[in-house]
């Protein structure tokens, strides 16, 4: 009795690890995020699946979580795997493990593949102090307001995007963050087509205008600590802006722009400045 959550390959089945491979032919039930590229990767390692297989993606997670539990209870052994990588981050896993440990059942973990550390470890960018941050937004209103929270965090970022935002989220990270933020844009890792692009935001967005394809993961460098430290010398700039005819809002954008602080709080300093 023990669910086991199990990496998958990002992409090269080569990097399934050797417990994978006997898990595969041993579980009692393997719940697959999609069970069709499940079959698939068994058949790639020469794995014979033997257990019951369900699907266990975002739509049906909450559904499963009983039969899944009951499974567990009655002394089975349940595999949980998702397409890539490890369940839980950023793919279902979270409401069975949550459950489980409510529960007193026994959790284990095959590790392996990870885009996160992957793409961390190729960005050239700092490793020793970092913050995943999941997918990105996807509403433009939503993600300016994610990236102005980020906008002073001194770890470096990660997060994922989808191929047809990706344009869009690097154009609104070089206006929050910074154009020359440095980052790293890596793509298909593990595949035949891998990529890593890396540079200053303002580059990279305009690389990416053009169409951009495949598994993304983003590699963001932190902010300097002397980009955040004098505020009073940006309101300063800001309401220097203001006195020349410039409206508030207008200089906060400049200013904010320039330094890679955030907007919202450039703004609301300027703004008890000026009371």
């Amino acid at each position: 009795m023990v669910l086991v959550l199990a990496a998958t390959p990002l992409g090269d089945s080569r990097d399934a690890s050797p417990r994978l491979v006997e898990a595969l032919g041993s579980a009692d039930v393997i719940a697959a995020e999609d069970t069709r590229r499940l079959r698939s990767l068994a058949a790639a390692l020469g794995a014979t699946v033997t257990g019951r297989v369900v699907s266990f993606y975002d739509a049906v997670e909450t559904a499963r979580l009983a039969g899944l539990l009951d499974s567990l209870r009655a002394g089975e052994t349940v595999l949980l795997v998702t397409d890539a990588g490890m369940p839980s981050v950023s793919d279902p896993g979270f409401r069975l493990v949550s459950a489980c440990v409510a529960e007193d059942l026994p959790v284990t973990c095959l590790p392996g593949p990870s885009a996160v550390t992957t793409a961390l470890a190729l960005s050239g960018l700092p490793c020793d102090r970092f913050c995943f941050e999941g997918f990105a937004p996807r509403k433009p209103g939503e993600r300016r307001k994610w990236l102005s929270a980020l906008a002073s965090e001194p770890r470096t970022v990660v997060f994922f995007e989808s191929p047809h935002r990706i344009a869009a989220t690097l154009a609104d990270a070089a206006e929050v963050l910074g154009a020359d933020r440095r980052a790293a844009v890596c793509r298909e890792l593990t595949k035949t087509y891998e990529e890593v692009r890396r540079g200053p935001l303002a580059e990279l967005m305009a690389w990416a205008a053009d169409g951009v394809r495949g598994e993304i993961t983003v590699v963001v460098a932190g902010a300097e600590p002397a980009a955040v430290l004098d505020t009073a010398a940006l309101v300063d700039q800001v309401l220097s802006l203001v006195a020349g005819g410039t409206r508030l809002k207008d200089a906060v954008s400049t200013v904010a722009t320039e330094s890679g602080v955030s907007r919202k709080a450039l703004y609301d300093a300027a703004v008890m400045a000026r009371r």
